[in-house]
């Protein structure tokens, strides 16, 4: 057991480790980083990247160095979950190191807005992906009559998003082990899809050192855009933080989990990124909008474009997983901690999960669901404060090693303080770019954000016992 800063927060890392058991082995950690980081982004951010720098191999480059700086994160990050392993992850760091208001207001961001559209976001993806095939083609955009025009596709991601719900109310050992089947399954079906392109008989090294005409893409903003495309891509692996007061032996799981999970992502990445670049040209890769398909189109005609498909719409499947998984915890703990409606806090009797937390985290996405008018526009709020409290979260490290110097690190940095500071500043790129790309809704974000601090102070003086 790990020394932590003060003996209040002591106390709530007791309760917190009781409430939860701890079942998630390595495999199940592992899983849940790589699980939820790999997407369909893989198969589409060729495209986005390409145009921007308009060279196969600054492609490649932005591939490599964006993750180098999500691994530095997630070096960061295993430092202070392993120190700090805990339920609620990036909360529990953030109110050791910066007290009770910052960390409610990362609480009610990702339970208000960031966690509930990202859930929404992969549902939606889920069922545009499908339509693809013939079976599901009454997803493509067919309303249902009412007073209230709603689609199909509507329809399903909510039921999706239930059906996944409620496999975690049965409890995360159920869901860590889906997590684990089919993740592996995701990892096999992208292995298949680069053996396909590289076995393709007129494929050409020489497409990697393919330029779009002069003019096009290139040059330090170009790449600066690549490079954001690849770390909204590895995005995800912080999920694991979060469930940290589940995980077996966190202080060794955890580290090898963040770190070794985020290089097989990487790995992923990069060999999916080259089958692409072996079958296409630059020109072609940049003239789709899906490159990963188009790739295995002319490997494998139609057959292949399919089974591109299948590989995006189980990769979305498994993401969505470990993403319900993830965000339910960071209520509970704020509600454990006394800073949040005590309801949040509810451990199921029977199947030891936090099922009031799940169930209102999906009630929320649904609504999302429901009001696809605003949903985009919400998304974006969500990719703003993602990037906010990753900065402001890696920055805790800093405060951790000076003020707390002489707490248990069963696991420390490799690099400091330079490999912090590089994924800060990183992510402090990131967000800048954000708000300059979508002023409008980064102030809506940052006032969404502020919202948070009348219910805080109504919460701090009624002792959250609502």
């Amino acid at each position: 057991m790990c020394v932590v800063v003060s003996d209040e927060t002591m106390k709530d890392a007791n309760e917190l480790t009781q409430d939860l058991p701890r079942v998630l082995g390595p495999s199940h950690a592992t899983a849940i980083v790589v699980g939820t980081i790999i997407g369909s982004g893989i198969f589409l951010v060729p495209t986005e990247m390409m145009a921007a720098v308009g060279s196969s191999r600054l492609v490649y480059a932005a591939w490599i160095v964006g993750g180098l700086l999500s691994l530095f994160g997630a070096m960061t990050y295993a430092e202070l979950g392993a120190m700090m392993p805990y339920a609620g992850g990036e909360y529990v760091y953030l109110r050791g190191a910066y007290g009770d208001r910052t960390a409610f207001l990362y609480m009610w961001t990702w339970f208000a807005v960031a966690k509930p559209a990202s859930i929404a976001s992969v549902t939606s993806g889920l069922a545009r992906t499908l339509g693809i095939f013939a079976a599901f083609h009454w997803l493509d955009g067919r309303a249902i009559g009412g007073p209230v025009p709603v689609e199909w596709s509507q329809i399903f991601a909510i039921a999706v998003t239930w059906l996944i719900t409620g496999l975690n109310v049965l409890g995360i050992k159920k869901a860590g082990d889906f997590q684990v089947v089919f993740t592996t399954l995701k990892a096999a079906l992208i292995l298949v899809v680069v053996g396909f392109c590289f076995h393709y008989v007129h494929g050409s090294w020489s497409n990697f050192a393919t330029d779009l005409p002069h003019g096009s893409g290139g040059g330090w903003t170009g790449f600066l855009i690549a490079l954001i495309a690849t770390l909204w891509a590895y995005d995800g692996w912080n999920d694991l933080t979060m469930v940290a007061g589940e995980v077996k032996r966190p202080e060794r799981t955890l580290p090898l989990a963040l770190i070794g999970g985020l290089g097989i992502v990487g790995a992923l990445f990069m060999a999916t990124n080259a089958a692409i670049q072996y079958v296409l040209p630059a020109s072609a890769i940049v003239a789709t909008p899906r490159p990963a398909v188009a790739a295995l189109a002319v490997v494998a005609g139609s057959g292949g474009a399919a089974l591109v498909a299948a590989a995006m719409a189980l990769s979305i499947f498994v993401t969505l997983n470990g993403t319900i998984m993830s965000g339910a915890r960071v209520p509970f703990a704020a509600a454990r901690d006394g800073l949040f409606f005590r309801r949040f806090a509810e451990v199921h009797p029977r199947f030891q999960s936090p099922a009031f937390s799940l169930v209102v985290q999906a009630i929320l996405s649904s609504v999302l669901l429901l009001a696809l008018g605003r949903f985009q526009q919400l998304f974006e709020l969500a990719v703003f404060a993602e990037w906010l409290f990753y900065l402001l979260t890696a920055t805790t490290i800093f405060w951790y090693r000076r003020h707390a110097a002489g707490q248990v690190r069963p696991y420390r940095v490799w690099g400091y303080p330079w490999i912090p500071a590089a994924f800060v500043i990183s992510a402090a790129v990131v967000l800048v770019a954000s708000y300059i790309g979508n002023l409008r809704g980064s102030l809506m974000g940052t006032a969404l954000i502020l919202a948070g601090l009348p219910l805080f102070h109504w919460l701090k003086r009624n002792h959250a016992r609502t």
